[in-house]
């Protein structure tokens, strides 16, 4: 990958404003591609939420909701599209960037043939994710839109090789597919000093093991406290859960149902989740299905071993028995081994080191070029097509 600073371009992102994966990985890519120079802006229906400081390289711009009385639901769509076709013709955007499938890709798919209208081309890249390809696009309803969209891309990403070989198999694709892995600001995400913290959750030294995610039923949270119930009755463990959704009133029955929840602590969506890794001793991703698993990279970033499945991408990032462990899905029992393992005063300290080089192979600095790159392969093709 080059690590040579290509010249300025103008670039459109489009993503979720939410503390989703995508919606974080794609601001972040963002914000280091201003850093390099470029000019980018944003199009989504919100700020997205690390978009929360002045730089002179990226302007946002919200898409309008509206609803009619026609119509059930803002027709989203339609209105991202419109305005994509407003960015790029006023503010000469050279590539649009759209992260997440439905409806990114079908809106940008749209305001490129009504920008050919206008004498203008403009080429879209395409990320895939995850679950626009593992669940929504899986759904008879949505997977002839979602197989068109990616055809019709001029240049299409995914996030891990497993993502990639899954949308090969979902769907009928001829279209080669990059991979280019998601990647972690090293700067932000890193151990920081701040054992008081730690003393104020584990007075009596405890051992810590935290688990963030949304909350979904794809996580299994269920089975961190499962995990960290059998731990807690080996050695004195507490336990912080860092996020919201769905599943977090079953999750608050479960830890009243097992006594647990004088060492257990919700702490709701963070946006200096850093903190929180600093002083964690184990982060737990008993997920069900990941593309890539980003919020273990963020613990590995501060030097913090990953206990999690061996699904998706996760064996991409998480090495095991040497950044942490993989099992099974469900595979409560070993998971607990696994982090008692871990929890090992002579072996912690190797684990800590291995996941931090581990995580610096994520480092924004070196993935951000390998999309600059993309997207002057993309920028040449579709120059060349269109003479």
């Amino acid at each position: 990958m080059s690590k040579t600073k290509s010249l300025r371009m103008k670039i459109g992102i489009v993503c979720y404003p939410t503390y989703g994966g995508s919606g974080v990985v794609a601001t972040e890519l963002g914000k280091a591609l201003a850093d390099r120079g470029h000019q980018v802006h944003f199009i989504t229906y919100s700020q997205p939420h690390r978009l929360d400081f002045f730089s002179e390289n990226i302007v946002y711009h919200e898409v309008t909701m509206k609803s009619y009385p026609l119509f059930e639901s803002s027709p989203y769509e339609i209105l991202l599209a419109s305005k994509m076709v407003d960015v790029v013709r006023h503010e000469k955007l050279e590539i649009l960037h759209v992260h997440y499938a439905i409806p990114h890709a079908s809106a940008a798919f749209m305001a490129r043939e009504i920008l050919k209208s206008h004498g203008i081309y403009i080429p879209v890249v395409t990320t895939l994710h995850g679950t626009d390809i593992t669940l929504v696009g899986k759904d008879p309803s949505f997977a002839p839109v979602v197989t068109f969209c990616i055809h019709q891309s001029d240049g299409v990403t995914a996030v891990s090789e497993d993502l990639k070989k899954e949308t090969y198999s979902t769907f009928d694709i001829q279209k080669d597919i990059e991979v280019i892995p998601n990647f972690i600001d090293l700067a932000r995400f890193k151990k920081q000093p701040k054992e008081h913290f730690r003393k104020a959750i584990c007075p009596q030294g405890e051992v810590l093991l935290v688990h963030t995610s949304n909350f979904r039923k794809v996580k299994r949270v269920e089975d961190v406290l499962a995990i960290f119930d059998k731990v807690r009755h080996t050695i004195p463990a507490k336990l912080l859960l860092v996020g919201d959704g769905p599943e977090r009133p079953k999750i608050e029955s479960i830890c009243r149902d097992i006594h647990a929840c004088d060492d257990i602590r919700f702490l709701g969506k963070l946006d200096a989740v850093e903190e929180v890794l600093s002083v964690a001793d184990v982060f737990l991703m008993p997920s069900e299905k990941e593309s890539f698993g980003l919020a273990a990279l963020e613990a590995m970033a501060c030097e913090v071993p990953v206990i999690s499945t061996n699904v998706g991408g996760l064996p991409e990032l998480n090495i095991q028995g040497v950044t942490g462990f993989l099992s099974p899905v469900g595979a409560v029992d070993e998971m607990a081994q696994n982090t008692l393992r871990l929890l090992d005063k002579d072996q912690l300290p190797q684990f800590r080191k291995n996941a931090l080089a581990q995580a610096k192979k994520f480092d924004a600095k070196v993935i951000t070029p390998a999309y600059e790159e993309y997207y002057r392969q993309i920028l040449e093709k579709c120059h060349s097509f269109v003479k």
